[in-house]
């Protein structure tokens, strides 16, 4: 039904709130609401630009909203009341808590809106109608045989740090983190939730917000644990910025491979620059156009979107970006992936 435009390769209750109306395309009458975890982290604000564009082109009302912080759980269920209360014919929504969240949506759901998870899908998946997403697991796996293949030999002995979202484990860090470890070489224990593999490679995981100042403090933390830390797997560009910021506090910064995933023109600049070894690039712009399409074809005549082949989602692309690329591991290099960046 829908077609990325991407490859596989390639404060209150409501802490942010804000509508528009256009009527370019004649859906005068369909509404929908995004709701993101925050309204401060790039991919987010990519997000919500990408639903307004599309909002205008379709003329359908969009209400956004946003948590006050990653994790921000209770703002959003408040947001997900508000769109219910309005009428709204769907949702659009990146879970900071994505088992939590499920009875909200469940709501929403029975009293006839779409519920579409962009981002982050919702646990169990099927608590939405559908996910229109990266592959996190896959963007990990590719960062992961990335850093396994610079090491060679080494990444027998490697000494690895994690920097995950929050300890609430939503499926986005834990599919990236997960994918991240598999990719390396490691056996996973539950694939389900991160922290239980016994592989003495991992130094330990920690948590960073998702943002820069949580992955230096994160960063601060494994260190105190294994100060020859060598690789570091972060959730999310901030958080790298943020560790190799702790790292260069004590002279490291050139001898660990920091990897990331998000894609973002800051992250993929330090990727040229070289504060980040690979990242893996997702498109925040066509989950939110592919959400809102979705959304106006389901106020219409009641269609429902469908998922990628094979998968419980459908896959709006990952590509790995490298200016050192490993045989066996696709990719790009930054100044391809700088003219697909976002933020």
């Amino acid at each position: 039904m829908f077609k990325s435009t991407k490859t596989a390769l390639l404060g209150g209750a409501i802490a942010v709130a804000s509508s528009g109306a256009a009527f370019a395309a004649g859906h005068g009458d369909v509404s929908a609401c995004l709701i993101t975890k925050t309204d401060t982290n790039p991919f987010f604000v990519k997000m919500r630009e990408g639903a307004t564009a599309a909002a205008e082109e379709l003329g359908v009302e969009l209400m956004t909203f946003a948590g006050q912080f990653d994790g921000d759980h209770e703002t959003q269920v408040a947001a997900i009341e508000t769109c219910i209360a309005s009428g709204a014919s769907g949702i659009l929504l990146t879970a900071s808590d994505t088992s939590s969240i499920t009875s909200a949506v469940e709501q929403a759901r029975e009293a006839g809106l779409l519920v579409i998870a962009l981002d982050t899908p919702l646990d169990p998946a099927d608590a939405a109608d559908a996910t229109f997403a990266t592959d996190n697991f896959e963007a990990g796996r590719l960062i992961g045989a990335w850093a396994a293949g610079q090491l060679g030999d080494a990444a027998a002995d490697a000494k690895i740090g994690l920097l995950n979202i929050n300890v609430s484990q939503p499926s986005v860090g834990v599919l990236r983190n997960q994918g991240f470890l598999q990719g390396f070489g490691i056996d996973l224990g539950d694939p389900s939730r991160w922290g239980d593999e016994d592989d003495p490679r991992i130094v330990g995981h920690d948590v960073s917000n998702g943002a820069e100042e949580g992955g230096r403090t994160g960063m601060e933390s494994l260190l105190a644990q294994d100060p020859m830390i060598n690789v570091v797997y972060t959730i999310n560009e901030p958080a790298a910025a943020g560790a190799y910021e702790a790292l260069r506090s004590i002279g490291r910064e050139n001898d660990v491979l920091i990897v990331s995933v998000d894609g973002g023109c800051p992250g993929v600049t330090n990727v040229a620059e070289g504060v980040i070894g690979a990242t893996a690039q997702q498109y925040p712009l066509d989950m939110a156009r592919l959400g809102m399409d979705a959304i106006v074809s389901y106020a219409t005549d009641g269609s429902l979107p469908e998922n990628s082949a094979g998968l419980d989602f459908f896959n709006t692309g990952v590509a790995l970006i490298t200016d050192a690329p490993v045989d066996g591991v696709p990719s790009i290099t930054s100044a391809e992936g700088l003219e697909l960046c976002w933020g």
